[in-house]
């Protein structure tokens, strides 16, 4: 099954008075480009966090925010540095006297100054790290579901796009045949104008018309383009976190589709690789969302 890069998740919990709440989000990225916010209390945990992280995430833009709050009664335990809000009082009426200001919003200029109110600390060795720790895994495991329905809406679409591409292979092979028989007939019609006005060896010419349709011969490209697009079929089936090899697949595709239009010689053939190059852009578009 594979997994988009795009995901989140989120748990909120509450454990020993403390409000947890952790956030995931993730985006597209070639590598895992990890960025964390949490408070300075839980430092002692970043290293399992981030392993966490980056053993089920593994690659995209993935940003992390983990919030504590003191829940309960403990939340409503303030102190009031009474000798500082005086301080800022004073302070601040002198300078609306200097300046004939109003002194009626004073009060809450100091009650909001630095440093005035200090809510109650939350202690570092008494946090209930386990508990973080659960709901950093929750929010994980709801990112990951998200990816993992977000990646089969995008495995869908690009079988989509390769079975597109299969049946311009398909085309391209009722058409060969002829394609060939027509240059071979071409040559022969320009030669049989000029036999009259030029010698011809007729042995040498064989060889170099053999030697000709040889190079515009797309037999090995046809066999090596079905091999790739199964390939592809397999791998999106049954690999996880396959966006790479995906995209290196798509590329030989393309260089098979690529010589396939520069042999072709044939009005049909051309406009079918045409479609086949829209049809692989639009698979490797979305290989970039593929994990």
């Amino acid at each position: 099954m594979q997994q988009s890069m795009t995901g989140y998740g989120r748990d909120e919990r509450t454990s020993q008075n403390l409000l947890i709440k952790t956030e995931i989000k993730a985006l597209n990225s070639k590598f895992l480009d990890f960025s964390p916010r949490f408070p300075k209390e839980l430092s002692s945990l970043e290293g399992e966090i981030r392993n966490k992280i980056t053993d089920q995430l593994k690659r995209g833009k993935v940003m992390l925010s983990i919030e504590l709050e003191i829940a309960g009664e403990g939340a409503l335990d303030v102190e009031v540095d009474e000798i500082r809000f005086k301080a800022f009082h004073n302070k601040f009426k002198e300078l609306a006297k200097a300046v004939n200001g109003e002194d009626s919003d004073l009060v809450k200029l100091a009650i909001q100054a630095p440093d005035v109110i200090k809510q109650q600390e939350i202690d570092p060795e008494a946090l209930p790290k386990k508990d973080i720790l659960a709901s950093l895994q929750a929010s994980i495991d709801q990112c990951i579901d998200f990816r993992k329905n977000e990646g089969n809406a995008l495995a869908e679409k690009l079988s989509e796009y390769i079975q597109n591409i299969r049946q311009g292979l398909k085309n391209v092979e009722e058409n060969d045949g002829s394609r060939s028989e027509n240059i071979r007939t071409r040559i022969q019609k320009n030669l049989d104008e000029i036999r009259d006005k030029v010698q011809v060896d007729e042995n040498r010419f064989e060889q170099e018309l053999i030697f000709y349709m040889e190079r515009l011969d797309i037999s090995e490209e046809k066999v090596r383009l079905k091999q790739h697009l199964d390939y592809f079929d397999e791998v999106i089936r049954s690999e996880e976190a396959a966006g790479k090899k995906l995209g290196f697949i798509s590329q030989e595709i393309g260089r098979e589709i690529n010589t396939i239009g520069s042999k072709a010689n044939h009005a049909e053939i051309q406009r079918t690789v045409v479609m086949m190059k829209d049809e692989l852009e639009k698979v490797k578009e979305q290989n970039l969302n593929i994990l």
